[in-house]
């Protein structure tokens, strides 16, 4: 049976983030101090980011608040910051890097108990979070490419086509309990803030960063406070089954795209037009036969029609 597109089968309302009032933070708008201290003051969530730890460095965010979530006592919400990671890593087990004091290298223990299929709502709920506080923070046109990168406009190329460059990466570890639920999921963000363009690292999609697109450094609390506050707002929507899926579906660039997808698993390299996105974010991608394929995990490249 052919999939059909999930745009026009679904009646769900957009989602709207409260706008936060980065001017009440004023007195520290240039900090870069990510102290836990700092940070716990500054905060605006209820319970996001409550506890809030940090470490100057780290081997992996996700690595160590997973382990930490084995432990029941660990509340959902407590967020793992560190300036610097010496095995950050991506999907597909892709190293990330980053010089030490440049981005917003943290890590999320959530624990929804949802269902195992709904976990990939995490991964829309964070693109939509990161997206909305660039936006907000820098008024940078943002918006995501499947399956969880964050991108911004590059200048427009001879085509008059504007060029995507990677901001942002997310990764998400989930562990199931025993009846199939969602027991914890670690949501990984690094946000490439005040790299210089001659330190960014290696990323399938080109990589920048928000000091390179605004000509400037940003300041990391105001846009790390507001971004969370963000997150926690959308996370408390699906917590209520108001699915992210069409809101995050009308940020993607993929969507309507010549596209190169290799699945996870499988060296075959598919070619075809990038349809749309099913609820549970799967690539619905059309050959050049007719045929659709529904792509759940996978590297994919936009490339000219």
């Amino acid at each position: 049976m052919e999939a059909q597109p999930l745009i026009s089968r679904l009646a769900l309302s957009l989602i709207r983030a409260p706008c936060y009032n980065l001017d009440t933070m004023a007195d520290r708008s240039m900090s870069d101090e990510l102290s836990e201290d700092t940070v716990s003051r500054a905060l605006t969530t209820e319970w996001l980011g409550r506890p809030y730890l940090y470490t100057a460095a780290i081997d992996s965010t996700n690595d160590r608040l997973k382990r930490m979530a084995a432990d029941p006592a660990v509340a959902s919400g407590t967020v793992l910051l560190a300036d610097y990671q010496s095995s950050g890593r991506g999907r597909m087990q892709r190293r990330w890097e980053a010089p030490p004091g440049t981005s917003l290298l943290f890590s999320v223990l959530l624990r929804p108990g949802w269902l195992a299929r709904q976990a990939t709502w995490l991964t829309m709920l964070a693109g939509m979070a990161v997206a909305e506080s660039i936006e907000s923070v820098t008024g940078l046109l943002t918006r995501l490419k499947w399956p969880n990168d964050v991108v911004i406009a590059h200048e427009a190329g001879i085509d008059h086509d504007i060029q995507w460059r990677k901001v942002c990466g997310l990764l998400l570890d989930v562990a199931l309990a025993p009846d199939g639920r969602v027991e914890s999921a670690i949501l990984g963000v690094g946000l490439n803030v005040n790299i210089a363009k001659d330190a960014l690292p290696d990323a399938s999609t080109p990589p920048t960063s928000l000091l390179i697109a605004v000509g400037r450094p940003i300041s990391r609390l105001p846009l790390l406070v507001d971004l969370l506050g963000r997150l926690e707002y959308h996370y408390q929507a699906a917590m209520s089954v108001r699915s992210p899926a069409v809101a995050w579906a009308e940020r993607l660039v993929t969507i309507g795209q010549a596209v190169q997808v290799t699945a996870v698993g499988s060296a075959e390299v598919l070619n075809g037009i990038a349809e749309s996105v099913d609820e549970w974010g799967q690539l619905l991608v059309r050959d050049e036969s007719g045929a659709l394929h529904a792509i759940a995990a996978g590297d994919v490249t936009l490339r000219r029609h």
